[in-house]
């Protein structure tokens, strides 16, 4: 079993440790993706099912389009292309050519099978679907139109990093039209609470809610609204983001409807994602030195039982009791896992559960099984304790929910204890040459004087907090009047 990095000594490199002791993704042949393994996996399907429940608890339904986009539509839509350029991946021919050059044989795109019109390999969708949405709607009657789509998407990243930044990864990204302006604001900001809600209440992620600066904005977008998190090594990671489109799309694709009143008038566009890049931002927040720490409510296996026996005769018994307990315990807290594995060290094995993550483990061995009781140890805090058989199934999922707000609470203390209120340049520059975290400070909402703070220190402005100090002051940089506070960190 491989040594995990500590913390303290490598981030990055236990970060990676992390992934492997849990086997949650490996490298792939191809540069800068991944195969997400199935522990990874089940992550992802959990939170698949816990948002596209909510999603169509709002009205929206699921569809799918091309993978593939026709390059002449990204063109239609200027900032968006701008956007974009550097990350697309281009298919060119639709056949190889086998050839032999000095003895060697190779395959080449075959020069007969050129494309008249090259195809983009879909960095986002909104081009196609809008393209689409022009021969669906004709009038107010069609809208609104609310519709998610759970895809894979590819961005020629320089610098990768599992499930932070992939060239291929996997996310969901809803798309919706509406007749008004304020009804896309306020579905732009509706889905931006659902993914503080998910992050928050079921990822125990403390997120802070906010505007993005127009340089950080969405390719295309009017307003882009995001979700940050702090992660343990004091950088933020945006969780999600949500953009209000407004006409721009409808209008690169004349996309039009008719109102009551037989008015012709484009339509409102919003668009909102949360990727696979979820689940390193899970790991990083509440991952420790021994491996994955998961949340129970996304955790796939609440609890391992291991059984613990030195002979046939009591493995049988204990097998069979652990077996009886989990079919018990699965209708009340989900899949309770029984680690029947022989000729394995309990001890091992508590290792390796604690590796990949399982909120609670439940030891069973023959004196437990004549006291009719198990051991329960908690994953994040290795609290542990006896439980006799018939209060565990209340016992279980009050210790689920007691981790879950546990780890909350931590991932709080941690945020707020690195979040500073700073008023001058000096002070700026000295908290990111030394610990970092989330700098509340002044700004005086010019570009420019954004960038360049970026340049001298990799600092930037993650968003204009929703809630925030309403003062007014001198810009933390360049001295000019603030338009208030913004959140300013290094990131992910």
């Amino acid at each position: 079993m491989a040594e995990i990095t500590k913390r303290s000594e490598d981030y990055s490199r236990w970060y990676q440790d992390v992934i492997q002791a849990a086997e949650l993704a490996d490298n792939s042949p191809v540069r800068g993706c991944m195969v997400i393994r199935p522990n990874g996996y089940a992550i992802w399907e959990n939170i698949q099912r816990t948002l596209d429940d909510k999603f169509k608890e709002l009205g929206h339904v699921n569809a799918y389009f091309p993978l593939l986009i026709p390059k002449s539509f990204l063109a239609r839509e200027a900032e968006h292309v701008e956007g974009f350029a550097k990350e697309c991946a281009i298919v060119t021919h639709h056949r190889l050519k086998q050839v032999t050059v000095d003895g060697k044989t190779t395959v080449i795109p075959d020069p007969d099978s050129k494309l008249e019109e090259e195809y983009i390999i879909r960095p986002t969708s909104e081009t196609v679907i809008w393209d689409q949405y022009r021969k669906w709607i004709q009038s107010y009657r069609d809208l609104p139109i609310l519709i998610n789509q759970w895809a894979n998407v590819m961005r020629w990243e320089m610098r990768t990093r599992m499930f932070l930044r992939t060239t291929e990864f996997l996310w969901q990204e809803g798309h919706t039209a509406h007749a008004t302006a304020e009804e896309g604001r306020a579905e732009t900001l509706q889905m931006l609470e659902v993914y503080r809600w998910f992050a928050e209440d079921i990822l125990a992620m403390p997120v802070i809610t906010g505007t993005k600066t127009a340089n950080e904005r969405f390719a295309g977008a009017v307003e882009t609204f995001s979700i940050e998190a702090m992660m343990q090594d004091n950088k933020a990671l945006q969780a999600a983001t949500s953009h209000d489109l407004g006409q721009n799309f409808a209008k690169a694709f004349d996309v039009t409807y008719q109102d009551a009143e037989g008015k012709v008038e484009h339509v409102w566009a919003t668009s909102w994602g949360m990727s696979t890049r979820i689940i390193g931002a899970l790991i990083m927040t509440h991952s420790d030195d021994n491996g994955l720490v998961l949340p129970p409510r996304i955790a796939h296996t609440k609890a391992v039982i291991v059984p613990i026996w030195k002979n046939d005769e009591e493995m049988a018994a204990v097998c069979e009791a652990a077996d009886k307990l989990a079919a018990e315990l699965w209708p009340v807290v989900g899949k309770v896992h029984v680690d029947k594995r022989d000729k394995m060290r309990p001890g091992w094995k508590y290792a390796e559960w604690e590796r990949k993550g399982v909120p609670v483990r439940l030891e069973l061995g023959p004196r437990d099984l004549a006291a009719g009781q198990v051991m329960m140890a908690a994953r994040h805090d290795r609290a542990k304790n006896p439980v006799p058989f018939a209060d565990l199934a209340t016992a279980l999922p009050a210790e689920l929910e007691r981790i879950q707000q546990d780890l909350f609470a931590i991932a709080c203390k941690r945020r707020d204890d690195a979040t500073y209120i700073i008023d001058s340049w000096d002070d700026f520059v000295k908290l990111y040459e030394g610990e970092g975290g989330f700098a509340q400070c002044h700004w005086c909402g010019d570009g420019d004087c954004e960038e360049a703070v970026q340049e001298k220190t990799r600092v930037t402005i993650r968003n204009i907090p929703f809630v925030r100090d309403g003062s007014r002051g001198e810009c933390v940089h360049c001295g000019k009047p603030s338009i208030g506070r913004v959140l300013f960190a290094q990131s992910y």
